[in-house]
């Protein structure tokens, strides 16, 4: 009996604790669902100044190396190493002497042809000589006219001079070696640095490619300014001047399957120097109608695939898949996949997933006009197939 009475005494409180806690269940049901917010971007038909990036080194605009004419042996060097030197300006010095000895005799041998010649001009006339005699004497004159210019020439040719202008690297003899005509090495190399060429590769596939969108109307050409080349360092900072597109091979490398491309570059300051690393952008034309979208707003699926997240009509989220071609600036340009009008999303991706109702509002963006546009030599081709 005693447990049957205990059970009635609680009963009261178990209801009350019951009321309690369902009014407590009541006040604490969960908030409805928002919409979540984004911001989006609104893709609009762009002109877009399309160039390419492409890999090459520079290489002097000319080139000479000074080599010695006659033999004899070295007595001076008469430039500084490293040094600018003008063309015609004298290098070296080979040991003269013999080549004065030489020309002094054969002065003296033309003097005296020149007086029997005269001799036998004057007797010929009295017959006193035959005409065999005195043409024989000319021909010695003629002959030993020739034999004083040769050793005048030689003599010269001792004073090794500079045969252009430009700036000299390091000498490869000192004084007291033996110099020798048609010798293979060479006593030192002069090279102009002002202007300097710079080589670069392109593959015939992004030739051909440029040619086929020029034709279908998808690029207009850049006019004037198709020739004009700039240039990148290897340290990432831009060249100041500008070069000029000088010419491009006719044939293509079996090899690598490029074509040699030779842009001219004013270099007053020799902030270039032979051989450096660099890369040049070309203008290939101007692409009307082009869509970029945002690179915040693009992402890769697992596949690889370029993808983004637009808004539809309906407040609806719709996932993309898109085709890029290159950068401009902090933009894709795209392809295939999005058109203009289309409103793609740049935050809050996050927090949305496609067909899930969202509140988009647009993004304000102070972000400066497209820079051109550029794409890597090997890569320009093929990426919009690969994207």
């Amino acid at each position: 009996m005693q447990p049957t009475r205990a059970r009635r005494a609680l009963l009261p409180g178990m209801l009350a604790i019951a009321v309690v806690l369902a009014a407590c269940g009541k006040d604490n049901k969960p908030p409805a669902a928002q919409t979540p917010e984004v911001k989006v971007v609104t893709l609009k038909d762009e002109t877009v100044t399309l160039d390419t990036s492409l890999p090459g080194r520079t290489s002097p605009y000319r080139i000479a190396e000074v080599r010695p004419q006659v033999d004899g042996i070295i007595l001076k060097r008469l430039f500084v190493e490293g040094s600018d030197v003008r063309q015609g300006q004298q290098l070296y010095q080979i040991d003269p002497s013999t080549y004065e000895a030489t020309a002094k005799s054969a002065e003296a041998t033309l003097e005296s042809s020149r007086l029997l010649a005269q001799r036998y001009g004057k007797l010929v006339g009295e017959e006193a000589v035959s005409k065999q005699q005195h043409d024989e004497a000319k021909a010695a004159f003629l002959q030993a006219q020739a034999a004083v210019d040769r050793a005048r020439i030689n003599l010269r040719y001792t004073k090794v001079l500079s045969p252009i202008s430009g700036r000299i690297g390091r000498s490869l003899v000192t004084e007291g070696a033996l110099a020798t005509n048609g010798q293979a090495t060479a006593l030192a190399t002069v090279q102009q640095l002002d202007p300097i060429y710079v080589d670069v590769t392109q593959p015939s596939t992004a030739i051909l490619r440029l040619r086929r969108e020029l034709a279908n109307g998808q690029l207009q050409s850049a006019g004037a300014n198709a020739a004009r080349v700039s240039l990148v360092l290897e340290d990432g900072s831009t060249y100041a001047e500008a070069g000029r597109l000088e010419f491009s091979e006719v044939a293509v490398d079996q090899g690598t399957g490029s074509v040699t491309l030779r842009a001219v570059f004013p270099n007053p300051r020799h902030e270039l120097l032979p051989g450096m690393f660099v890369h040049a952008r070309l203008a290939e034309g101007v692409k009307t109608s082009a869509i970029l979208a945002p690179q915040r707003g693009v992402t890769r699926d697992l596949k690889g695939q370029a993808t983004a997240l637009v808004v539809n009509g309906g407040n609806e989220v719709e996932l993309r898949v898109i085709k890029t071609d290159r950068t401009v600036g902090d933009k894709w340009l795209v392809t295939d996949g999005l058109k203009a009008g289309d409103r793609v999303i740049i935050e809050g991706l996050q927090f949305v997933r496609p067909g899930a109702k969202v509140k988009a509002t647009e993004a304000t963006t102070t972000a400066a006009a497209p820079a051109p546009a550029s794409a890597p030599a090997a890569a320009s081709a093929p990426a919009a197939a690969k994207s």
